[in-house]
């Protein structure tokens, strides 16, 4: 089994769901997300987002945003974050997701992407932008590495899109629990439940779910329905936040801490 499958794999025989964390590399240097990322796994992440900065994260709200903007301003390429993941690799086995938009790759060479990817210890792609009907611009290239490109569904997805979608998904789904875009929410939806349910019933993986979950209580719940919980939005605003990056790191590990004790 490859490291996802042997993760989710893990958290069934433990009899607890998957924590998934977002970092934003190069926010603000890609030394500091490097440092976060270890930490974040050592502190319960199972399963880490790698974010690639672009100019126009068209799904990502004002935290992440900004993040990304910092990010590219100090410097921050896909060379750079796959040389990173690299050091990482030889430091964690939590699996680690590349979560791009499409122009970055397309710049980078998909083809030559996937191969670094596996050469850095990437074990699949989140590619944002790219809808199901255009995945004969990637998929020719991860296929032969055997790298699983995950498959995103909405709750505005039709039963019978969805139903597509799921046919064809590998490594994990993510189901993102809210319309709009990435950012910590107050409150769920009311029927987020019943939609995980009928998402995880049909799926053929795991479902995650993210888009909104701020606190352990919201992890929590959206656990008891989903097989994994994405949090991202709430941990890069508390990095910013922080007067110094040393102090942003023990702050994020206490968060992951507590997201993780609350999902057991």
């Amino acid at each position: 089994m490859n490291r996802i499958d042997t993760t989710f794999a893990r958290c069934r025989a433990e009899k607890r769901k998957a924590l998934v964390m977002f970092v934003e590399a190069g926010d603000p240097t890609l030394a500091i997300s490097e440092d976060l990322m270890l930490a974040v796994a050592e502190a319960g992440a199972d399963i880490i987002e790698v974010g690639v900065p672009f100019s126009d994260p068209m799904a990502d709200g004002p935290a992440i945003q900004a993040a990304s903007q910092r990010a590219l301003e100090s410097g921050t390429t896909l060379r750079g974050i796959l040389a990173m993941v690299g050091r990482l690799r030889q430091r964690t086995e939590v699996p680690l997701i590349l979560f791009s938009y499409y122009n970055v790759m397309l710049q980078y060479g998909v083809e030559a992407l996937a191969r670094d990817s596996v050469v850095a210890g990437i074990d699949a792609w989140l590619v944002v932008d790219v809808p199901p009907e255009e995945r004969g611009e990637l998929a020719p290239a991860t296929a032969p590495h055997g790298i699983p490109l995950i498959t995103l569904l909405a709750p505005t997805t039709p039963p019978e899109r969805a139903q597509a979608l799921l046919a064809q998904a590998a490594g994990f789904v993510y189901y993102i629990t809210v319309t709009g875009v990435t950012g910590a929410r107050d409150q769920l939806p009311e029927n987020l439940a019943g939609d995980l349910e009928r998402v995880r019933v049909n799926s053929p993986v795991p479902v995650v779910a993210g888009f909104g979950v701020s606190t352990p209580e919201m992890a929590r719940t959206v656990a008891a329905h989903a097989d994994g919980v994405v949090v991202g939005s709430a941990l890069v605003k508390m990095m910013a936040s922080a007067a110094q990056p040393a102090d942003g790191i023990r702050t994020c590990a206490e968060f992951v801490r507590s997201l993780a004790a609350a999902m057991r």
